[in-house]
């Protein structure tokens, strides 16, 4: 008999039931997720398996902050793609955005590799959007990951300016593992 091939969602806690809260008042990439996160266990990603994660959320500014957005592995120091920092619209409110990403594994271990890409539209009005490739180098499509030990997959962003009334959130969030 073959090899059995499935889609799963990722395992975890359960799954986030509300929107996510409104992040704010931060610089640095950070997780703005909805919780619980969804997490890869140990030893689960194997050469050729294929993550797919996909977020959809709305931001708000005071201002032109840049904005930045993507998704990481286990802490969000490891970043699996992210969007440039990008000029938002002066005053957007709840301006929406939407960000997919698809990873293939091509190393496995403590210093396993996974290479991707994806792409993030940002709002520029309520009704409009720009496409924006996720990373935006050729060089950090490869990222080097641990697929021995289990490992949350998440949001992050960073604002380029801090301020209560830059936010971000996360309205839905899905991760999948595709064998």
């Amino acid at each position: 008999m073959g090899d059995m091939y499935w889609v799963a969602p990722l395992a975890g806690d359960g799954f986030p039931t509300a929107a996510g809260t409104a992040f704010g008042t931060f610089t640095t990439f950070q997780d703005v997720s909805p919780q619980p996160l969804p997490l890869i266990m140990g030893s689960q990603l194997r050469m050729g398996t294929i993550i797919e994660c996909e977020a959809e959320g709305e931001f708000s500014t005071t201002g032109t902050p840049t904005l930045s957005i993507g998704f990481y592995y286990g802490t969000a120091a490891t970043v699996l793609a992210a969007s440039a920092a990008i000029t938002t619209a002066s005053g957007a409110a709840a301006f929406p955005w939407h960000l997919k990403y698809r990873g293939k594994v091509i190393g496995q271990g403590a210093s396993g590799s996974i290479l991707g890409m994806g792409i993030l539209d940002l709002g520029t009005s309520l009704t409009a959007f720009s496409n924006n490739a996720c990373p935006t180098t050729a060089a950090a499509r490869t990222v080097t990951i641990d697929t021995t030990t289990n490992k949350a997959i998440g949001v992050g962003a960073a604002w380029g300016t801090s301020s209560a009334s830059n936010t971000i959130k996360v309205n839905n969030f899905s991760a999948l593992i595709l064998n």
